[in-house]
C-alpha cells in the first residue's frame, strides 16, 4: 500500500474517473504529449534529426515515470517540467539505439513554463470534454422533466415564503437554462497554447528556424493543431485571461449544479417531499439513525458549489500579481486551484447526472403544499381583476381583506379569505363562478408554459438526447 491522497476528505470528487483526467498522473501525460508533440513538431519542419519524433513518442509513456519522485523533486526548480524533462531526456537516450540523436528534440527552445502552460490546457480540455457529456444527460433530463410537468403545479416562493402558483416544469426549466446556459459558456473558451521561450520574446526559437521554412509562429501553430488547443496569437506568459475566463466558465457552472442541489436540499424535507433522489442501496445512510435517508447527491454538489467561487478567486488574485515576464508565486498558486476547480465540476457533474435522470417528482405533494396557502397566493391576480369593479378605493378593501384573513389560524384562511372576498364584491359584479375561476391557481400563471418554451428553444443542443459519446462519470465508482 503506498501512500497518496485518495479523496478522503472530498468525496465529491473521490472517484478513478476524476483522478484519470485531473491527477498527477493525467497532469504528466499532458506534460509528456506536450513534448512528444513539439517534437514532431519539429521533425516535421526538418529542424530535428529524421526519426526522433518516434523515439520521444516512446519515452513519453506516462507508465515509466514515478508520479511521487517527481513531485518530490519539482520542489529543486519549482515546477514538475523540470524533473520529468530530465526523466524524459534519460528514456530517449536509452531507447535512441540508432544514436540519430533524438534528444535534439526534446524541449528545444522551450520554457517550462511554455510547457506546462500547455500542458494544463490540455488537461483542461480533455477534462471539459468529458465534463460536457455528463452535462448534457443532465440537461436532457431537466428538458424532459420540464416537458412532463409544464402543467404541474406547485408553489412558487419568495424570500422563503409562498408567493405565486407556479409549475414545476417551468422550475426544471430554469435549472436547465442556468446548466446550458453555463455549459454553453465554458465550451466556447478557446484554450490557446502556450510558447514563448525562456523569457517570452521567442529568442531562441528564432535562433532555432533560422534559415528554414519555418518561424516560431508556425511552430507554435503546429503545435497547437497537433495538441488539439486553439492558436495563440502571441505569448501569453503573464497575460492570465485565458485561465481566469477558464476559471470563471467552471465556476459559473458549478454555480448553476448548486442552484438546483440548493432547491432539491429543500423540496426534499421530509415536511415538503415534492422531490426526491434517486435510491440506492447504501447512500444516504446514517452512522446513528438507521430512518434516515439524506439526500446525499445534493449533499456533494452543494459543497463543490461553496468551494469553486473561492477557487476561481485565486485564480483571479494570481493573474492580478502576475509580475515581471516571469512571476515569483503567482504562476505557481493557479496550479492546485485549477485543477481543483475542474476536479470539483466533474465530480458535480457526475453526480448532478445521476440525481437528475433519477429525480422522483412528487406531484401530489407539490399541490398539497401548493394549498397550504390557498386562494391567498392569488391576491395579486384578484386585486388586479376585482380592484377596478370597487371603486377609487378598491385596492384599499381588498388589501382590508388580506389584513383581516391573515389573523386568522392558518388552517382557517383559504376559507375566511373566500369568504371576506365575497362579502366584499357584489354578485352583480362578479359571479360565483367567476370567482371561482379567478381563485383557481392554474389560472395565474402568466406564460409559464410559453417561458418554458423558449428556455428549451434557446438551447437546442443541450435539449436533445445526449449521445454518450465521450467519457462519462456517471456511475463511475466513488470513492
Amino acid at each position: 500500500m503506498t501512500n497518496g491522497d485518495f479523496g478522503l476528505l472530498s468525496p465529491v470528487t473521490a472517484s478513478p474517473a476524476v483522478a484519470s483526467l485531473t491527477g498527477d498522473r493525467a497532469v504528466i501525460a499532458a506534460i509528456l504529449d506536450v513534448e512528444a508533440s513539439w517534437a514532431a513538431v519539429l521533425e516535421e519542419a526538418g529542424l530535428v534529426p529524421a526519426g526522433s519524433a518516434a523515439v520521444v513518442a516512446e519515452a513519453a509513456d506516462p507508465s515509466s515515470y514515478d508520479a511521487a519522485a517527481i513531485a518530490e523533486r519539482a520542489q529543486g526548480g519549482g515546477n514538475p517540467v523540470i524533473p520529468l524533462l530530465s526523466d524524459l531526456r534519460t528514456r530517449v537516450k536509452s531507447l535512441d539505439a540508432d544514436g540519430i540523436g533524438a534528444g535534439k528534440a526534446v524541449h528545444t527552445s522551450l520554457t517550462s513554463q511554455d510547457v506546462l502552460d500547455s500542458a494544463l490546457m490540455l488537461l483542461a480540455s480533455r477534462a471539459v470534454s468529458a465534463l460536457l457529456v455528463d452535462v448534457k444527460g443532465t440537461t436532457t433530463a431537466l428538458a424532459t422533466l420540464a416537458e412532463q410537468h409544464a402543467d404541474t403545479l406547485c408553489v412558487g416562493r419568495s424570500l422563503t415564503q409562498h408567493a405565486l402558483p407556479y409549475a414545476f416544469g417551468l422550475k426544471a426549466a430554469q435549472w436547465f437554462q442556468g446548466v446550458a446556459a453555463a455549459a454553453s459558456r465554458l465550451a466556447s473558451l478557446a484554450l490557446p497554447v502556450q510558447f514563448g521561450g525562456a523569457g517570452g520574446t521567442l529568442a531562441s526559437g528564432t535562433k532555432l528556424t533560422a534559415g528554414s521554412g519555418s518561424t516560431p509562429f508556425t511552430l507554435a501553430d503546429s503545435l497547437a493543431s497537433t495538441l488539439g488547443l486553439a492558436p495563440a496569437p502571441a505569448p501569453w506568459h503573464t497575460n492570465r485571461l485565458s485561465v481566469t475566463a477558464l476559471g470563471d466558465g467552471l465556476a459559473a457552472l458549478i454555480d448553476s449544479f448548486g442552484k438546483i442541489a440548493a432547491d432539491l436540499l429543500f423540496l426534499s424535507r421530509p415536511e415538503v417531499v415534492e422531490l426526491g433522489e434517486p435510491l440506492a442501496a447504501g447512500r444516504g445512510v446514517s452512522s446513528a439513525m438507521p430512518q434516515k435517508q439524506n439526500p446525499v447527491l445534493s449533499v456533494l454538489i452543494r459543497s463543490a458549489a461553496l468551494q469553486a467561487p473561492g477557487l476561481a478567486s485565486q485564480l483571479h488574485l494570481a493573474a492580478a500579481t502576475f509580475n515581471d515576464e516571469r512571476p515569483d508565486g503567482a504562476w505557481h498558486s493557479e496550479w492546485p486551484a485549477l485543477r481543483q476547480l475542474l476536479a470539483l465540476a466533474l465530480g458535480a457533474a457526475g453526480h448532478l447526472r445521476e440525481l437528475t435522470e433519477g429525480l422522483r417528482v412528487f406531484p401530489e405533494a407539490m399541490r398539497r403544499n401548493l394549498e397550504l396557502s390557498g386562494p391567498l397566493l392569488l391576491s395579486e391576480g384578484v386585486a388586479a381583476a376585482v380592484a377596478p369593479l370597487l371603486g377609487e378605493d378598491g385596492k384599499q378593501k381588498l388589501q382590508a381583506v388580506v389584513d383581516e384573513t391573515l389573523k386568522a389560524p392558518a388552517a382557517e384562511q383559504s376559507r375566511i379569505y373566500t369568504k371576506l372576498l365575497r362579502e366584499t364584491v357584489p354578485a352583480d359584479k362578479l359571479s360565483d363562478a367567476e370567482l371561482e375561476a379567478l381563485l383557481d391557481p392554474a389560472s395565474y400563471l402568466g406564460e409559464a408554459q410559453e417561458i418554458n418554451r423558449r428556455i428549451l428553444a434557446a438551447y437546442p443542443d443541450f435539449a436533445k438526447a445526449a449521445d454518450n459519446t465521450g467519457t462519462s462519470l456517471k456511475g463511475a465508482p466513488r470513492g
